[in-house]
């Protein structure tokens, strides 16, 4: 009994907290996919504490067991979501969601009469939950280089770690045969351990912001916007760290006059190695001194203002745009046409198009930012 209090006391509190954070972003009513999968997120994670909690009854899984089967791919779009700037949710991914759903409920209903049946529809749900939470730490990884917000990057590592031992140590009992979560099972202090710790990252995150960023990393914060909410913190604390303007000069020097952004596979190490600064300097004069949470974006819009030059140069109309986008610093094709398009709005065949049609076209100057 003991144990079993520690365990449903963690719960509720969990729980208490993901549900303040809904309500926190219901109230500041924000419209976005953030927004929409940081509630999502926090609503799926009560929802966990509760139906998994010891003495909760079981007569009620056949419904229960397909949303919970379901909350990896919830956790999988929210880590995508926060820790990429380029992602944008689509169509198929609500269609993932829903897919999962209706076959955890085809498991849980077939359970009664065919058990062997369903022991393997089980075991699918356990392979997806790994790869979804692997694809989620992959995510983490693969952005976490680039990531010019220092707030994010010291949770983003332990937020996903949590979740993802937590989705884990599910989806490996669903492999065993044994029920972490259900009521009773050595697993479920532990989770419920999981769960509080997340829950009280969470609240950390919003209610730790310094005062002067409350209006901005509180609301962001609340609403799911992890990108803004670190961002927003981060400006908030810059009274007391100041951006060394001599060293923004010579950094615009590099990119504008010396045009290191066409180096290939060029790394904020490698920059800062050539400004000879740490780089965690570096990391903070982009982002807090030119506005940038990553540092691929920063140099897109160099790469992107060198395309758009040669793209409306006359002279080099028959250059293939492969080429274009090689000298302008692009590695490939596809990364060039996504972040041409996403800048532009076109893409570079048609801004080609568009701008060699228009003699009087004034030139496309070099995208620069004023430095104070």
């Amino acid at each position: 009994m003991g144990l079993a209090a520690i365990d449903l006391g963690l719960r509720g509190a969990a729980s208490g907290v993901f549900l303040l954070i809904v309500l926190v972003a219901l109230q500041r009513r924000a419209a976005n996919q953030n927004a929409f999968l940081g509630i999502a997120m926090c609503a799926g994670g009560a929802f966990y504490a509760i139906v998994t909690a010891p003495y909760f009854p079981k007569a009620s899984w056949w419904w229960t067991s397909p949303i919970l089967s379901a909350l990896p791919a919830m956790f999988w779009l929210w880590a995508r979501a926060a820790f990429d700037d380029d992602f944008v949710l689509r169509r198929w991914h609500g269609a993932l969601w829903l897919a999962i759903v209706a076959w955890g409920f085809a498991v849980s209903l077939a359970w009664p009469r065919w058990p062997a049946l369903a022991k393997g529809g089980g075991k699918v749900l356990a392979a997806v939950a790994l790869v979804l939470a692997l694809a989620a730490a992959v995510q983490t990884v693969k952005t976490w280089r680039v990531d010019l917000v220092m707030r994010r990057r010291r949770l983003r590592l332990a937020m996903l770690a949590i979740n993802v031992v937590t989705i884990g140590l599910v989806a490996v009992a669903g492999f065993a045969d044994i029920p972490v979560a259900a009521p009773g099972a050595s697993g479920s202090l532990p989770t419920a351990l999981s769960l509080f710790v997340v829950a009280t990252l969470a609240g950390l995150g919003l209610f730790s912001a310094p005062a002067a960023a409350l209006n901005g990393a509180t609301a962001a914060i609340a609403s799911g916007d992890v990108r803004r909410a670190a961002e927003s913190a981060d400006r908030a604390a810059a009274g007391r760290v100041v951006v060394d303007p001599i060293l923004l000069r010579r950094l615009d020097h590099l990119m504008t006059v010396e045009r290191t952004y066409r180096q290939e596979g060029l790394a904020i190490g490698a920059l800062a190695a050539r400004l000879d600064v740490p780089e965690h300097r570096l990391r903070q004069a982009i982002n807090e001194g030119l506005g940038y949470r990553n540092f691929n974006a920063f140099l897109n819009r160099y790469r992107i203002g060198d395309a758009k030059l040669a793209l409306s140069d006359v002279t080099q109309r028959e250059v293939p745009v492969l080429t274009i986008a090689m000298d302008a610093g692009f590695q490939s094709i596809g990364p060039f046409n996504r972040a041409f398009k996403a800048e532009t709005g076109m893409t570079p065949t048609e801004f080609r198009r568009e701008a060699l049609s228009r003699p009087d076209m004034a030139e496309i100057s070099q995208p620069r930012r004023e430095i104070g």
